[in-house]
């Protein structure tokens, strides 16, 4: 068990909801012993959402207005690429994540997910070859459409992660309004849902509602409100989520086939009003309940297992906050957080995306476009 202090959180929660067990809220500090640092590397990029390294170290970076760029390990822009569909670069929506195909070193296959406009935008997923000169993006094929499709901006989600038989979970945001957050819990919409595709788009042969009448088959998980973090331990194989509350109730999820989180009924959340979100309810028989929340909000934008070579950092959870302006280290022991620290606060960024480098060290982008090593 982790030796901890006191709690490093110490503003007042927006609500007087209690935790359904000890350990899930402010938990202890703990403080890294190992001497590190932060460099910032580059301030050009364009609302950086998602970072994944290449297999040679480069780092594949999506920029929200709808840019696309490899950039050295220095933060040098060493190529602009082009060839993807437009997207709705609006309020939350815009490029969001990317990611590679673990052959990629023979199919330079690439993957991203985005708002993608129309009648209505929607949170949707392609994929593409990139060319032999790195700048485009060839055959592009979309393999994903949320559904139903909304007039708004708000809440997409997205993150995209393969698992270990090379298969996507995608997050996809409730989209926000309360005429359409209640979806988050219809299993015929994939909004507020942990979605499980293969490469070509096709629910994976074992989802868990796969024959459920009026179920749509690419549903994983359900009760999801806005993901902006997926993540899996790559110890365990398991699925680690975090995703925004409303006003309190930011979450960390790990996530399970079949799994009812609850939203928008059972949230440790409350209305941006100060009201009570629906009856006021944290747990529910048939939910499941986060591993982890925070009241005030930190406004978790992003999340990764740590694989480098700090050894008192090995497989902790670290999450970007924005409205927290910290990157968060989460200890994490038989699937319970037991140590909270929080990195960076000195920086007062917003951070967006953090990936772990080929070389040990941790990518972490922020809004306004400071990439940090």
């Amino acid at each position: 068990m982790a030796q901890t202090g006191e709690p490093v959180e110490k503003n007042k929660a927006n609500s007087d909801y209690k935790p359904a067990f000890e350990g899930q809220t402010r938990i202890g500090s703990v403080k890294t012993k190992t001497p590190y640092a932060a460099t910032l590397i580059s301030s050009e990029l364009k609302n950086p959402w998602g970072i994944h390294a290449l297999p040679d170290g480069r780092l594949l970076i999506s920029g929200k207005p709808g840019t696309m760029q490899i950039v050295s390990t220095n933060g040098k822009i060493l190529k602009n690429i082009t060839g993807f569909p437009a997207v709705q670069f609006e309020g939350q929506g815009g490029l969001l994540d990317i990611n590679i195909d673990p052959d990629f070193t023979r199919n330079r296959m690439v993957y991203w997910s985005y708002a993608q406009p129309g009648d209505g935008a929607t949170l949707a997923v392609a994929k593409g070859k990139l060319s032999a000169d790195e700048t485009k993006l060839e055959d592009v094929k979309v393999i994903f459409e949320a559904s139903p499709r909304y007039k708004g901006s708000g809440q997409f989600g997205s993150r995209i992660v393969f698992d270990k038989n090379g298969d996507l979970f995608v997050s996809s945001g409730d989209r926000s309004s309360k005429d359409i957050r209640v979806k988050a819990q219809d299993l015929s919409a994939t909004t507020g849902k942990i979605i499980h595709i293969t490469k070509d788009g096709k629910p994976v042969a074992d989802n868990p509602f796969i024959g459920k009448a009026d179920a749509k088959p690419e549903v994983y998980a359900l009760g999801i409100r806005n993901p902006d973090g997926l993540s899996i331990n790559p110890v365990t194989g398991d699925l680690w989520e975090c995703e925004f509350g409303p006003r309190g109730g930011d979450e960390i999820n790990l996530i399970k086939p079949g799994a009812n989180y609850g939203w928008p009924f059972v949230t440790y959340g409350i209305e941006y009003s100060g009201e009570k979100v629906y009856d006021g309810i944290q747990q529910k028989e048939g939910t499941v309940q986060p591993v982890y929340y925070w009241d005030p909000v930190i406004s978790p934008g992003c999340m990764m297992f740590y694989t480098g070579n700090i050894a008192e950092w090995k497989n902790n959870l670290f999450v970007g906050a924005l409205s927290g302006t910290h990157i968060i280290r989460l200890v994490i022991e038989n699937n319970k957080v037991v140590g909270e620290e929080r990195l960076l606060a000195d920086k007062n960024e917003r951070w967006r995306c953090i990936a772990p480098g080929k070389d040990g060290a941790i990518y972490a982008a922020t809004d306004n476009g400071n990439l940090y090593r």
